[in-house]
Order: structure tokens, then C-alpha cells, then sequence
């Protein structure tokens, strides 16, 4: 299985949000595989949105092909990024043109990515030189005030397409914004995303009614995660930190188990480190604010098979407030979820407002399977709705 941690350590060499350049070289070109010489699969946008006419929604997908950052033309071809995409406005021009009426279809070339919908205005995708004079992508940044495509309305999804087949999900990690679903077809029809009847307006209503998290709404344009909040001074530092508090103190005095795919692994507080043994020894510092909402630093999960998983496990918990209440982990009763006055209400937020309970409010979310992800390793057929508003 790829999770979407596995997937975006494929994208993160490949493009950087914002003003800062790509952060690792793409490698050199070369060949770049044609749409059928990599099992091209059919994609199919449908704008249900009932507010935008398929003239006003724009199409993108980018992502990187064996380390060289690509993008799918309005053909359904693949070509690399190059410097000379920009145009006289310092952008490129990226847009893939939805049909004049009906649904759209064209063809995904295996590679890892996203699909971006913007809809009015197009997004500015810059085309820059990384730091050994690479080709790199800046995507957008919706939660940072300067970036440029911070007035525009739009989201994305997130895949990764190769011989293993189809990985996909609608992604709130971020930001929400653009009501997304995915429907994969295949061994299984599967569809995840949707959300309720006004669930997009819900969301929003949600998170303006708690304190801590009203300023993290923008206008009608999106409601920003927490963790981009902190960083813009929108949310508090410490938030988490009375939780964080009592969960190093109650597991001072008593065991913490946590169950992965190697086997049970039991915890304790001691010397200001939660140290565990088991199938291995590992050991977690007392994480911040900024690492709970991040799933980072203290919490960061290596794809190890041992302190991975268990930092997962314990990055869900902190998010979902059900650290502290159960010294079994991890939690598989929703309704134990977001229980306390300190919790995640945007993630709470985002789960509530879905047809079946799943969403990306987090990038541990994956955690117990309550992602809004899905996968097929013999596809047939993607659908993208951007569903009513």
C-alpha cells in the first residue's frame, strides 16, 4: 500500500509550495515515457459545482515521472517542466481547458502528482532554477498571503500512478477548499471525498465558531490548516500544549501500548522522553504544538517499519485527542474522536461534513484507515467531480 506519507516523500523532491525553490534536483531528463508506453489511464473531470461554467474551471496536472518534474499538456501528452514555460508575466500557462459542456476526458501517464482545479482564475505556476540550475515548480500556496495565487479559488488531489496501480486521495492537509470526489474503477468501484449536502458551507461554519480556529477561514476562498495557520501567526503555538502536558504525565505513571504491523510496542515517560520496546526500541521527545498539527519533528515518521509506524499511530492520537483516554493505541471508534474542548476542529471539521466519515485533515489521518484515500492495483478508470458547493 502506498499511504499518502509514502507519497508524498515521492513528490516532495519534485516541486515546493510558495516562494522557496525545489529543495532536490530533479535528475536529468532523458527519456520521458509517452502516455501509452506508460499504461496511460482514462481521467475524467465532471464540474458539478452548479456555480462555474466548464469555461471558468481550469485543469492542471503536475508532478514528477522517474524524478523529472512533468506536467500533462492539453493534449494528454507529458513534458518536463522547462524555464521557458514562463510567459511575459513571469508565469506559465499550464491550464488544461475543460470540454465546452458535459464531462471532460483525457488520459493520466504513470507518474506522481496532482490534479489542481482552479475555478475563475487561472493559478500561477512559476517555472524557477533549483539550486544546481534544475528545472524545479513552484505550486501554489493557498495559505500564504503573499503567494500570488492566494485570491484564487482552487484545490487539488493527490495521486500516484505506476505498474502497481492507481494511488489517490482528496486532501485536506493543507487547506479546504473546492468540494472534491474521487471515483476509482477497476478490480472495485470505489469513491471516496464526497462530501454531505452543504457540507463545504459546514466546514467553514464549523471552524468560525471555535475560538482558536476562526481566523484560520479566508473569506470564501478556503479555511487553512492549522499547522499553516501557526506559521502565519493565525494560530496559537501552544494550543496543544496543556494535552501534550497531561499525556506525558499520564504515561509517566503507567504503560502505553501501540499496535503496528510489527507487533505491540509498550511505552513510558521517563528521563522527559517516551521510550518504548518491543520489536525495537524506540523513543519520542516531547513533541510541540507545531509537531502535533505537522505530524514533524518530534513526531516525524521514517519509513523504517518501527519508529514509523509508532509515530503515526501516536501523531493520530494527539490530533484526535485520544492519547490522554486510551492507553491502547490506536483508536478505532470515531466516535472517541475530537472529544476534548483542545482538539483538531478543522480536521473534526472536515470529517463530519463527508459522506462516509474519511478526509485528510491531517497527515497521520491514515491511521486506522479514516483517510479519504483509495487505491486499485488494476484500474480502469479515474473520475474527478468537483462536487455542488
Amino acid at each position: 500500500m502506498i499511504s499518502r506519507r509514502r507519497m508524498l516523500t515521492s513528490l516532495a523532491g519534485a516541486a515546493v509550495a510558495g516562494p522557496a525553490l525545489a529543495l532536490a534536483a530533479p535528475r536529468a531528463l532523458g527519456a520521458i515515457a509517452s502516455p501509452d508506453a506508460a499504461g496511460a489511464l482514462p481521467l475524467t473531470l465532471v464540474n458539478s459545482t452548479g456555480a462555474y461554467a466548464n469555461s471558468s474551471v481550469h485543469l492542471y496536472i503536475v508532478g514528477n515521472q522517474g524524478g523529472t518534474q512533468v506536467r500533462v499538456t492539453p493534449d494528454g501528452t507529458l513534458a518536463p517542466i522547462a524555464l521557458s514555460d514562463n510567459g511575459a508575466d513571469g508565469f506559465t500557462d499550464y491550464a488544461i481547458p475543460l470540454a465546452s459542456s458535459g464531462e471532460t476526458t483525457l488520459s493520466i501517464p504513470y507518474m506522481s502528482g496532482r490534479i489542481y482545479v482552479a475555478l475563475g482564475d487561472k493559478l500561477k505556476f512559476k517555472a524557477v532554477a533549483d539550486g544546481a540550475g534544475n528545472p524545479a515548480l513552484q505550486y501554489p500556496a493557498g495559505w500564504v498571503s503573499s503567494d500570488p495565487n492566494y485570491t484564487v479559488l482552487h484545490d487539488c488531489a493527490e495521486f500516484t500512478y505506476n505498474s502497481s496501480g492507481m494511488f489517490c486521495n482528496t486532501t485536506m492537509v493543507d487547506m479546504f477548499s473546492v468540494p472534491l470526489a474521487i471515483r476509482l474503477t477497476g478490480s472495485a468501484d470505489q469513491t471516496t471525498g464526497t462530501l454531505r449536502d452543504g457540507g463545504r458551507a459546514q466546514v467553514f461554519s464549523a471552524v468560525k465558531t471555535v475560538d482558536a480556529f476562526a481566523p484560520l477561514v479566508v473569506d470564501d476562498l478556503r479555511v487553512i490548516a492549522p499547522g499553516h495557520g501557526l506559521d502565519a501567526g493565525l494560530f496559537a503555538a501552544d494550543y496543544f500544549a496543556s494535552y501534550i502536558d497531561d499525556a506525558w504525565s499520564t504515561y509517566t505513571g503507567k504503560d502505553l501500548t501501540v499496535t503496528t504491523n510489527a507487533g505491540a510496542f509498550t511505552g513510558r515517560v521517563s528521563g522527559g522522553s517516551l521510550g518504548f520496546t518491543g520489536p525495537a526500541s524506540v523513543s519520542f521527545a516531547k513533541p510541540s504544538t507545531r509537531d502535533v498539527l505537522f505530524c514533524d519533528g518530534a513526531l516525524a515518521a521514517p519509513n523504517d517499519g518501527t519508529t514509523g509506524p509508532v509515530a503515526a499511530v501516536l501523531g493520530a492520537a494527539f490530533n484526535r485527542t485520544t492519547l490522554v483516554s486510551t492507553a491502547a493505541q490506536p483508536t478505532t471508534d470515531p466516535a472517541s474522536f475530537y472529544a476534548t474542548a483542545v482538539t483538531n476542529h478543522y480536521s473534526k471539521a472536515v470529517h463530519a461534513a463527508t459522506l462516509n466519515g474519511k478526509a485528510y485533515g491531517f497527515a497521520f489521518d491514515d491511521v486506522a484507515d479514516f483517510a479519504s484515500y483509495i487505491q486499485d492495483t488494476a484500474p480502469t478508470g479515474v473520475r474527478l467531480t468537483l462536487t455542488p458547493f
